[in-house]
C-alpha cells in the first residue's frame, strides 16, 4: 500500500469512526490492510481504531485480518463488542468468526455465544455441523425464496421489504420451492422483471425453463468447485439428500478458497508454512523454515555420501567435479516441472490413482524426450569443452537417465502420497530432489568410472 493511498483509507477510516455512516466508503479488506500497516507504525493506534470501528464492518475487518492480528484483536475486544458485530454478519461468516473466536478463547467464545439470539445460534449450529471439505460449511443461509403458488409482484414487494429491514444482501435470484421447501426452479432477478407480474411462479416452472442447479451439502467442496468453473456461476444453490433448499454458496467465498488452496499448495512444494509467513516474528518464521533445510541438508548429506563413493574416479578424472552439477540441476529442473504439473492436477481432481497411468506415461515420455534434446547439446559441449568425445557421451547418458527418473518420479511420488492420504504438496519436492541427485550423480560418475577411468 502506497503513502498516498494509506493517508486516503485513514482518512476515510476516520470519518466512518466518527460519523457511523459511511462505511460504504471503504471495503472490508482496505481497512484490513490499512490496520495491518498501522500495527508496524504504531501498536496503539491500531488497537484504538479496531476498537471504535462501527459494528457493521468490524466482523468484516477481523475476517480480513491476518491471523496473528485477528487473534490479538479478539483479545483486544470485549464479548459484547464481538457479539454485536457476529449479529451483523451473514450466516458463513459468522460462523467462521465464532470458530475464529473459539480457537483463541473458549471462555470468550461462550460468552459471545450467549449473548447472540436464538435464530443465530441455531444458524451457527447447523453450518457447524457440516465438515471442513463439504459443501455445507461454506454455504449461507440467507437465500430469497419464492412459493410456486406466488405471484411476480408479491414476491418482488416481499424482497423490497426484507431489502429494506436489512434482512437481505446481495440477493441476485429467486429461489422457486415447494409447500416441503423442494427446490423447482432458479430465476435471476433480471428476469424476473421481464415477466407479467400477475404471473405465478409455477406458471413459469411449467414452462421447463430455469431448471435448477444445485449441489447437496454433504458434497466435497472440490466437487462444488468444478461445478463453478463448469457453469460459470456466479452462485450456486445448496440443497439436502431430499433436493430441499438450504442455503447457497457464493463465488466470492468459492475465489477465496481457490486462492487459499493454490497458496497453501505452492508454499507446501517449497517447505514453508502459510500460517508462519504471516507472522512479523523472525524468529517464529526463521524457525518454521529452518525444519525444511533441516531435512533438506540430510538429503543434501544423502547425495554426497553417493559422490563420495565416486571420489577415486574423480580424482583421475577432474573435469567430471565441474559437469556432474550440470545433471542433477537439469533433473531437478526436470522434475520440479511434473511435480508441480502433477500436483495441481490432483488438487483439480483431473487425475486419480484409478487413471494415473495416462498422466504417468505422458509425463515421462516428455522427460524422456526432454532428456534425448539435452542429452545432445550438452554431449556436444562437453566434447567441445574438454576434447574429448568420450566424456560428451557419458554425460549425454546420463542426462537422459536422470531426465527420464525426473519425470518418473515427479509424477508417482505426489500420487502415491494422494493415495496413503497425505498432501501431495508436502514433501514431494524434498523426496524428488534428493531422487534426481542421487540418481544424477550415481548415473554420471557411475558411467564415467566404466568407460573413462581405466
Amino acid at each position: 500500500m502506497d503513502k498516498i493511498k494509506f493517508k486516503e483509507i485513514g482518512n476515510k477510516i476516520k470519518k466512518i469512526i466518527k460519523n457511523k455512516k459511511d462505511i460504504k466508503g471503504v471495503a472490508p479488506s482496505e481497512i484490513a490492510a490499512y490496520l495491518k500497516k498501522l500495527k508496524k507504525e504504531d501498536s496503539d493506534r491500531f488497537l484504538e481504531y479496531l476498537k471504535k470501528l462501527p459494528p457493521e464492518v468490524l466482523g468484516e475487518v477481523l475476517l480480513e485480518l491476518p491471523e496473528s492480528l485477528k487473534e490479538e484483536a479478539i483479545r483486544e475486544l470485549s464479548a459484547e463488542k464481538l457479539a454485536v458485530a457476529i449479529e451483523e454478519l451473514e450466516s458463513d461468516d459468522a460462523t467462521d468468526l465464532i470458530k475464529d473466536i473459539e480457537e483463541v478463547d473458549e471462555n470468550l467464545e461462550r460468552k459471545i455465544y450467549e449473548n447472540l439470539d436464538e435464530e443465530q445460534k441455531e444458524e451457527i449450529e447447523k453450518l457447524s455441523a457440516y465438515e471442513e471439505d463439504q459443501a455445507g460449511a461454506y454455504m449461507q443461509l440467507e437465500v430469497f425464496e419464492a412459493r410456486l403458488d406466488e405471484t411476480i409482484q408479491e414476491a418482488i414487494s416481499r424482497l423490497r421489504r426484507l431489502k429494506e429491514e436489512g434482512e437481505l444482501e446481495n440477493i441476485q435470484q429467486v429461489y422457486v420451492v415447494d409447500e416441503d421447501r423442494h427446490l423447482k426452479a432458479i430465476i435471476p432477478l433480471g428476469d424476473l422483471i421481464t415477466f407479467d407480474f400477475k404471473k405465478r411462479f409455477k406458471d413459469i416452472v411449467k414452462e421447463g425453463s430455469y431448471e435448477p442447479i444445485s449441489v447437496r451439502a454433504t458434497e466435497p467442496i472440490k466437487d462444488v468447485i468444478k461445478k463453478f468453473e463448469d457453469y460459470n456461476l456466479p452462485v450456486l444453490a445448496v440443497v439436502d439428500d431430499n433436493g430441499r433448499l438450504l442455503g447457497r454458496i457464493t463465488s466470492d467465498d468459492i475465489i477465496d478458497l481457490i486462492e487459499e488452496q493454490a497458496t497453501e499448495q505452492l508454499y507446501n512444494l517449497a517447505g514453508v508454512e502459510e500460517e508462519a509467513e504471516e507472522e512479523d516474528d523472525i524468529k517464529i518464521v526463521t524457525k518454521k523454515r529452518a525444519w525444511w533445510l533441516f531435512i533438506n541438508l540430510w538429503t543434501a548429506i544423502f547425495a554426497s555420501l553417493v559422490i563420495g563413493l565416486f571420489d577415486e574416479t574423480i580424482q583421475k578424472y577432474v573435469a567430471l567435479a565441474v559437469l556432474m552439477p550440470i545433471v542433477a540441476s537439469m533433473g531437478g529442473n526436470a522434475g520440479t516441472q511434473t511435480l508441480t504439473v502433477v500436483v495441481r492436477k490432483l488438487a483439480l481432481g483431473e487425475i486419480d490413482w484409478d487413471n494415473a497411468k495416462e498422466a504417468l506415461y505422458k509425463e515421462t515420455l516428455v522427460s524422456l524426450f526432454n532428456g534425448l534434446i539435452f542429452a545432445v547439446v550438452m554431449g556436444a559441449i562437453a566434447w567441445v569443452w574438454f576434447s574429448d568425445w568420450m566424456l560428451g557421451a557419458v554425460i549425454a547418458m546420463a542426462m537422459v537417465i536422470n531426465l527420464l527418473a525426473a519425470g518418473f518420479f515427479g509424477a508417482v511420488i505426489p500420487l502415491v502420497l494422494k493415495k496413503i492420504g497425505a498432501d501431495p504438496a508436502v514433501g514431494s519436492s524434498v523426496v524428488l530432489t534428493t531422487v534426481t541427485d542421487v540418481v544424477g550423480f550415481f548415473a554420471f560418475l557411475g558411467l564415467a568410472k566404466l568407460l573413462l577411468v581405466k
